[in-house]
């Protein structure tokens, strides 16, 4: 088994997988891997192609991938200034082992359903 147990919090604070399990399985930060799969894309466009996010949630999120080194942020001087922002080696390598997991969730989604009808009726009883 990996070693995923810790016995304290400055354990935990040093443990490399939950480190980095913490920064990547983020809902926005995972979906925001996914949207910059085929190209980079300047924040407004990432915005809109995610749909739901606040901007400073997005905002948030990119900093963090970015400090992790999944994403390059570009800045274009204009005029008029234009950021985007793409995917880094480690991002692609990120993405090629996040989308098993997409593919799964979305082929799962009716198992997870019925079970959730069933927990949910089992509480009501």
């Amino acid at each position: 088994m990996l070693p995923i147990g810790v016995a304290n919090k400055a354990e935990a604070s040093n443990c490399c997988i939950r480190s980095v399990l913490s920064n990547v399985t983020g809902k926005w930060r995972m979906i925001i891997i996914l949207a910059l799969e085929d190209e980079p894309k300047r924040f407004g466009d990432l915005k809109r192609c995610i749909g739901d996010v606040t901007q400073s949630v997005l905002t948030e999120n990119l900093r963090a991938l970015q400090r992790d080194g999944y994403l390059t942020r570009d800045v274009d001087p204009g005029p008029p200034v234009a950021v985007s922002y793409g995917l880094t080696p480690l991002g692609r390598d990120l993405l090629c082992n996040l989308k098993p997991l997409v593919y799964w969730s979305h082929e799962q989604m009716n198992v997870v359903k019925e079970a959730r009808l069933t927990y949910d009726r089992a509480l009501q009883d």
